[in-house]
């Protein structure tokens, strides 16, 4: 698998080529980024080619192609969708975030939906994320991905 490539940009305003490999909780912050401003192309980059999305129960979403199309409809649909984290541990190249989104599917008000947390958990491997779950917060997953020890 080649080393992720992604534009950085230089405080003059240009871009580069970034090819080294960024650690575990690098690669998952810059997810969350290229989420939250709703770049498509950046977090297709961040993908493995055989990327997974397990939203809780739901069936999984598989390979880059089909996570790219789905987060196309996402943002189509929900504009206004950032993702607010508010902890993050890392475990063996597996990083657990812990936060509230805004602007989601839920059709809450901002005040509303920042009262429901929950865990994200990117699976990362060579400066890519392969999988990219939504877990419950709860005591228990709390504690197995040590959200629990600030």
């Amino acid at each position: 698998m080649d080393i992720p490539t992604r534009l950085a940009r230089e405080p003059s305003g240009y871009h580069r080529r970034v090819t080294e490999v960024l650690p575990p909780d690098a690669v998952a912050i810059s997810f969350v980024d290229r989420i939250n401003h709703r770049d498509l192309d950046g977090l297709a980059t961040l993908m493995s080619a055989d990327h997974r999305l397990e939203v809780f129960d739901e069936e999984p979403v598989v390979g880059k192609a089909a996570n790219t199309a789905a987060w196309r409809g996402y943002f189509d649909g929900f504009p206004r969708y950032v993702i607010h984290p508010q902890r993050f541990s890392v475990q063996d190249g597996v990083v657990a975030i812990l936060g509230h989104t805004t602007g989601s599917h839920l059709a809450l008000s901002d005040e509303e939906e920042r009262q429901r947390t929950l865990i994200w958990i990117a699976d990362t491997a060579s400066g890519y994320v392969t999988r990219w779950r939504l877990v419950d917060d709860t005591a228990p997953n709390r504690a197995a991905w040590r959200l629990d020890e600030f």
